[in-house]
């Protein structure tokens, strides 16, 4: 009896081939690849068709008006869940070498990458293709490295050295950021300043580096599926080529880069956190219910951004 190409996938073995590799989606594409594997293929059912350009609200960190800050990332937080920063602190030129100190590391021979390849999450350093490959019904189109930044900062010498020194400084700055993020929201719910820090909101941060290699197929896989961020904050970099879209009143929408800003994600953690004070100080900080978060890429560009997520959910 002929076998068919649908019994004859065993979907297994191609996941375990793959990550047996060590080289992730950019070792595919260095290999020249022109089909898109089947383990990456999504249902047609979950790519979206089209979207629309949307401007999260841009909150100006530096305005000498704090309680317009404050009322802004409130206003931002309760419609969106998601708002812009500029004037945050952090160095143009800070934030263009983090981007490229994230492209060397995937861009560097793969031997040396390998070193860094793993499952195991507790590990300083964590690269690989999907931290549920065997567990998600299609994987993602996207390589990823991240680190432990705080409470308990790796030693300088167990980083890449392609961003090693860059990732500390970022890492560094982003806490700073943080903390007057959280300052400003706990000031936004009416309690005092220091608030979420004295409970620890502030005090862990976790580094990652994603890469979204040019696709062959861009029709057929995403960089990032649907999902919710965990954790309190998530701050994305992203890069010229962008590529973030969030679900908006049930439409999908792109959020384009804007030269300088940072985009802020109000996490689960922190969305659950608010909910406990709420009911115990009777404040109305309404945060949205849900939201979602994916990363398309296109056939001819190659991208990458780093993520910052400040919580305390460590491993």
């Amino acid at each position: 009896m002929a076998t068919t190409e649908a019994t004859a996938y065993d979907r297994a073995t191609e996941l375990k081939a793959f990550d047996q590799t060590k080289s992730g989606v950019q070792g595919l594409v260095d290999a020249g690849i022109q089909q898109v594997p089947r383990i990456f293929i999504n249902s047609p059912e979950t790519i979206p068709k089209a979207t629309t350009p949307f401007k999260l609200p841009i909150i100006d960190l530096g305005s000498t008006d704090r309680s317009s800050i404050v009322k802004n990332i409130r206003s931002a937080s309760e419609t969106l869940g998601f708002f812009q920063v500029i004037n945050h602190g952090i160095p143009l030129s800070v934030m263009h070498e983090m981007l490229q100190g994230v492209r060397r590391f995937h861009e560097q021979n793969v031997e040396i990458k390998k070193q860094f390849y793993t499952r195991d999450a507790s590990k300083t350093v964590v690269y690989n293709s999907n931290f549920d490959l065997y567990s998600s019904p299609s994987a993602n189109w996207r390589d990823t490295f991240f680190t432990f930044m705080a409470p308990s900062a790796p030693r300088v010498e167990e980083l890449p050295e392609v961003c090693r020194d860059i990732q500390v400084e970022y890492s560094s700055r982003m806490l700073e950021l943080g903390g007057l993020l959280f300052r400003l929201i706990s000031e936004g719910l009416g309690l005092d300043p220091d608030y979420l820090g004295n409970i620890d909101c502030d005090k862990g941060l976790v580094f990652v580096g994603h890469c979204y290699p040019a696709c062959p197929q861009p029709d057929l896989t995403m960089g990032a599926t649907k999902h919710t961020d965990d954790g309190f904050l998530t701050v994305v970099l992203q890069d010229e080529i962008g590529g973030l879209q969030i679900l908006h009143e049930n439409q999908w929408v792109d959020v384009p880069p804007t030269p300088g800003a940072l985009v802020v994600n109000i996490g689960d953690l922190l969305q659950a956190s608010l909910s406990l004070i709420k009911k115990k100080t009777f404040v109305t900080f309404l945060l949205s219910k849900f939201y979602l978060l994916l990363f398309r890429k296109f056939k001819t560009l190659s991208g990458c951004h780093a993520t910052c997520q400040l919580d305390t959910n460590m491993p």
